[in-house]
Order: structure tokens, then C-alpha cells, then sequence
């Protein structure tokens, strides 16, 4: 419901940007919006603004038509200032005719103001954002009642644009990989063995946040069965500060593992990906941008609530506490850093999650 300006005629639109300044996960779930505005608005052309690099993930998109990055400096504020002139004047220049701010902080404000289209609409916030916020937008929508995020990251992103006339029926992600990317990932894959290795999967153990993460030893048991039961070979993936941990893990394995963490871009991530037989981790982005290029996950959950993050669809499984606190959105128990529901996983249970998936994984590919 519109709490803050009127109707927006969008048949007389024509250059729209979205604003996703979240983490990786917000940015793939942000891509069935993109959809339905291209869907319902088949003239429109939508572009994105994301933060540190992860808009690379939509360059392929048929339907983004251009995708601008806030890049972080670690020199600080000043540091920062030619390339935020740089990023403003470029998009001022595009004359967009309506901003969408897709988050609740304050930067994306500001980003959308600065954009300079006559238009800007964002989500009502009234907690734990500065006072000023809302004042920069014309048009302000109420966010969708709780009970119906739990059916879906999709939808905080989606319930925006539906206040608009535009809608999809696939909530689901779907991203591409470009012929260019995908020829750097079989360079990657050739020059890492893996293109000899047959079927494998790919596996992140890691997330940048700790309380989400399973024991990094019980992942070893777990994947030596994988490899002595169905001959599927683990390829790690991950961000360039997890290569110390997957340097560990795969000196626990008695079976062959390829580590590729920190050996990719995003873009090439999605690449490496879409080439395993599936796919299985924790909660982090990996699992999002797997489902999202078509690969089967299994995703092991803690204190976040599967059913809002969790891909939809039969060919996705999941991990999660059975019992206590969880999910308790915290950020591990007592605010320590770590999950007691995580750690109370067995490795029983996840290798018996594992041995389904690939089981499954086995029959679908056998020929009629």
C-alpha cells in the first residue's frame, strides 16, 4: 500500500534503476523483480546499482540493461570521493524517470536522491534508520505484513514492484553466465584437473559470519563418503579469506578434493557452479547463486529461518534444527559467534541428507 505519493503511469516510463545495496543473497533475490518489471513493462529498461562488485552477477541478464557498482574504498571516507563523483555523475547522466531503493539504509537513499530521476520510491521504515530517510523519497510503500516474507526472500523485493502493476509468476532466481565467463571457467576447471575428474560437487563449508557455519571437521567424513559411495570428487568454493580453512579441510580428506576458493570472480563462481552435479553448504551465498544457475542444493541451516531463505522448488533439500531455539535470528547464541543447533548437528545426519541428494541426483540421470 502506497503511504507516501500516487499511482506511477508506467506505460510512460522508460529507464528504471534499482537500487540492491545488500549482501550477495539480496542481489540474487532481487533478479525474479527485475523479471516482472520486464514481464509486465516489456519497453522498459532496467538498470541496477549494486555494492562491492556483486552487480557482476546480472551482467548477463537479458534484462538488466546496465549494471553500476558502489565500490568501497579502504582508504576511507576521502578516499572514497572521485569515485562516488564518478558513480553519481554516471548516473545522472542515464536520466532515469524512477528510482527503486530496495533496502532500508541510509546509503541507498542518499544514491537514489543523488541519481537525480524526478521519481524515487522505497519501502516505509520506521526503526533503526536516521530520521531523514523517508523524507528523500516521493513515494513511500508499506513493506509486506511479515507472514508473507516467511514463503520467500522474493518477496521483499517483489512486494514493491507488485505496488506497481508489475508481477511474475516464477519467484524463483534465475541467472546466466555468459559465453565469455564461461570460457574463463573452463580454463579454470582444466587448469585445476577438474575437467578429468568427471561429476563432482561443489561444496562451501565456510560463510563469513562463524555462527553459521557446521564444525569445519565434520565436513571431512562427510565428503570421503560422497567420493567412496558414488565417486563424486568435492570442489571447495569460497571468498579469498576462507583459503586458509579450505586449505585445512582438504588436508583432512582421504578421498580427492579441487580447492578453488578465492580462485574466482562472482561471475565465475556462478560459472563453476552451474557445472556441478550439485551443490552443498552452508547458509551463504554459494547455495543462492547455485539454485539460481539451475544446480540442485543442500543447504545446512542454524538461527536463520530456512523458509525465508531456502531456494523453492522439490530439487532443493535442507538441514536444518529439528527442535530448541532455532530459528532464533540471532547471531549465535548469547551473541558468542557460534550455534549451539549447529553444533548439535551429527555428521549422521547431514551424510544421510548428503546420501539422498545424490541418490536422487543418480536417478535422474540414469537414461529411461
Amino acid at each position: 500500500m502506497l503511504v507516501k505519493g500516487s499511482k506511477i503511469d508506467f506505460a510512460k516510463v522508460r529507464k528504471v534503476l534499482l537500487i540492491q545495496l545488500g549482501d550477495i543473497g539480496d542481489v540474487v533475490w532481487t533478479e525474479p523483480t527485475i523479471r516482472a518489471f520486464r514481464e509486465t513493462f516489456p519497453l522498459l529498461e532496467v538498470s541496477i546499482l549494486a555494492r562491492g562488485g556483486f552487480g557482476e552477477l546480472l551482467e548477463a541478464h537479458p534484462d538488466v540493461r546496465r549494471v553500476f557498482n558502489v565500490a568501497g574504498s579502504k582508504g576511507g571516507l576521502l578516499a572514497e570521493i572521485p569515485a562516488q563523483c564518478a558513480l553519481v555523475g554516471a548516473l545522472r547522466r542515464e536520466r532515469f524517470d524512477v528510482v527503486f531503493d530496495l533496502r532500508a539504509g541510509d546509503r541507498g537513499a542518499l544514491m537514489a536522491r543523488l541519481a537525480g530521476a524526478p521519481v524515487r520510491v522505497s519501502h516505509h521504515y520506521s526503526q533503526g534508520i536516521p530520521f531523514w530517510r523517508n523524507s528523500l523519497f516521493t513515494h513511500i510503500v508499506q513493506p509486506p505484513p511479515l507472514e508473507t516474507l516467511v514463503h520467500g526472500a522474493a518477496e521483499q523485493t517483489l512486494g514493491i514492484a507488485r505496488e506497481f502493476g508489475a508481477d511474475t509468476n516464477d519467484r524463483a532466481p534465475r541467472l546466466r553466465v555468459s559465453d565469455r565467463v564461461k570460457a574463463r571457467v573452463s580454463a579454470i576447471l582444466r587448469d585445476s584437473g577438474l575437467e578429468a575428474a568427471g561429476r563432482w560437487v561443489s561444496v562451501n563449508p565456510f560463510s563469513r559470519w562463524a555462527y553459521k557455519e557446521w564444525p569445519h571437521e565434520r565436513w571431512a567424513p562427510v565428503l570421503d563418503a560422497l567420493w567412496a559411495r558414488h565417486r563424486l570428487a568435492p570442489v571447495l568454493v569460497g571468498a579469498p579469506e576462507e583459503s586458509r580453512k579450505a586449505a585445512l579441510l582438504a588436508a583432512r580428506l582421504a578421498g580427492p578434493v579441487f580447492d578453488l576458493v578465492g580462485k574466482t570472480t562472482l561471475a565465475e563462481l556462478a560459472g563453476v557452479l552451474s557445472r556441478a552435479a550439485f551443490h552443498v553448504g552452508v547458509d551463504s551465498a554459494a547455495p543462492h547463486i547455485a539454485a539460481a544457475v539451475g544446480v540442485p542444493t543442500l543447504t545446512l541451516y542454524g538461527p536463520s529461518d530456512w523458509h525465508y531463505w531456502a531456494p523453492p522448488g522439490e530439487r532443493h533439500m535442507v538441514v536444518a534444527p529439528t527442535d530448541g531455539c532455532a530459528p532464533c535470528f540471532q547471531k549465535g547464541c548469547e551473541g558468542k559467534g557460534w550455534s549451539r543447533c549447529l553444533e548439535e548437528m551429527t555428521v549422521e545426519r547431514v551424510s544421510a541428507a548428503v546420501e539422498r541428494m545424490a541418490e536422487r541426483i543418480a536417478r535422474d540421470s540414469d537414461p529411461p
